[in-house]
Formats: C-alpha cells, structure tokens, sequence
C-alpha cells in the first residue's frame, strides 16, 4: 500500500470514530461520583390512564422501599413474554417481560417522583448510548451485552458499580435504554442484582416514555458525567 493510500484511511477511521455518540462505550471507564440528582422541572406526569387488558403486575418493592405506583399504559402491559433471569442473546430489540427476577420495575410516575428525591441517593444509568440521557445518567453501554455472570464484562461491571455506589449493596440504581422493544436495560439490570445489589430498578419505558410524559432530555456532556 502507497504512502496515499495509507493516509487516506487513517483520515476515513478518524471521521468514522468522530461520529460516534458521546454516550456510547465500548468499556467501563473510571465509575464517576456523581451529585445527588438534580430534580427534573415540576412537570406533572400526566394521570394514570385505564390499564389495557393483559397488564400485569409489577413484582412487589424491594423491603423498606416503598410500594410501586398503579401501573400505566404500555410500561407494564405483559405481553406475553416471560421474565427470565438469564441474560438475552442473540438481538436485542424485541417485546420485553413486564417484570425483572430479583428487580422491579419503574414506571415514569416513579422515576421521575425518585429522581426529585434527592435523600433517595438513586443512581440511574444509561444503557443506549444515545445522543440524549435523561438527567444525571450515568453511561454502562457495555453491560447490556449477552455472555455469563462468570465473564469478563461481568467483573469488570461490578468493579465499576462497587466504585460508583460506593460499596453500598442497597443503593437504589435505576437501568433504562429504548423503550419496551429493547432488553439492553434488561441484561444490565440483571447483571447488577447477580452481583448482589437489591434495589435494582428496570425502566421498561426508557427514554420513549419519558419523552412521551413531556419531560426533560440532557445531552452529553451537559452536566455529571
């Protein structure tokens, strides 16, 4: 290959690797501490509406946490698929369970009612790797991968959640990536609660259904981290 040639394709992989989203990873970097988070604005969600046919219901609150709010819309609608403790292979858009094995799920009300909280100390981490997270979140792209609770992402993943919680096993950590169609929130979240921690909660909804109840978008590189 000519001097040229060589230099063209270092100029194409610069552009390529420039179009990347600032949230996306390919590995755990230093866990950031983040502040207590910044309450979204006073936007009321909006009222429960009828729950359809066939919603199920979410899996009972971790002790000493609170009970979970009625459920809403498409956020807890079971269709049909079985929650499972194993960790989704293969793609990972598709429909979802409406329950977690060992978590729980949270609807928008709740977030966004956790999220005000500052004394809650809630942590909520961003598995998409968008152009946008929801305030404050936290980027763990890479534990949304298929594989074991014995493998290389797994040990790499507690290392960064014992940084990050600051050794504290109860500290309430929300997962979220798409929407109902995605299970990247779902394998990190059940990646935590295999690593011990027993307030892990799944937000089914993501940033769809955060969007969709008129609140807040931040992007990256606006505010922690």
């Amino acid at each position: 290959m000519n001097r040229h040639a060589t230099l063209s394709l270092t100029m194409l992989f610069s552009a390529l690797v420039l179009t990347v989203p600032a949230g996306a990873q390919d590995s755990f970097g230093s866990a950031p501490t983040p502040p207590p988070a910044q309450p979204p604005p006073q936007t009321q969600p909006p009222p429960p509406r009828p729950a359809p046919q066939g919603v199920g219901t979410p899996a009972p609150a971790p002790p000493g946490y609170g009970q979970p709010a009625p459920p809403t819309g498409q956020e807890t609608q079971d269709v049909g698929v079985a929650p499972t403790a194993q960790l989704k292979s293969g793609s990972l858009h598709g429909p979802t369970p409406s329950a977690i094995p060992g978590g729980r799920l949270v609807t928008t009300p709740e977030l966004a009612q956790l999220m005000r909280d500052a004394s809650a100390q809630a942590l909520v981490f961003d598995v998409l790797g968008g152009p946008q997270r929801l305030p404050n979140a936290i980027p763990v792209v890479p534990a949304s991968q298929a594989g074991n609770f014995q493998d290389s992402v797994q040990h790499e993943f507690g290392q960064y959640l014992q940084q990050a919680t600051q050794g504290r096993k109860d500290r309430p950590m929300v997962f979220y990536c798409q929407g109902t169609q995605c299970w990247m929130s779902y394998n990190a979240a059940l990646r935590a609660i295999a690593l011990g921690y027993t307030k892990v909660l799944w937000y089914r909804g993501g940033i769809e259904a955060w969007q969709q109840a008129g609140l807040p978008l931040q992007p990256w590189g606006q505010g922690n981290p």
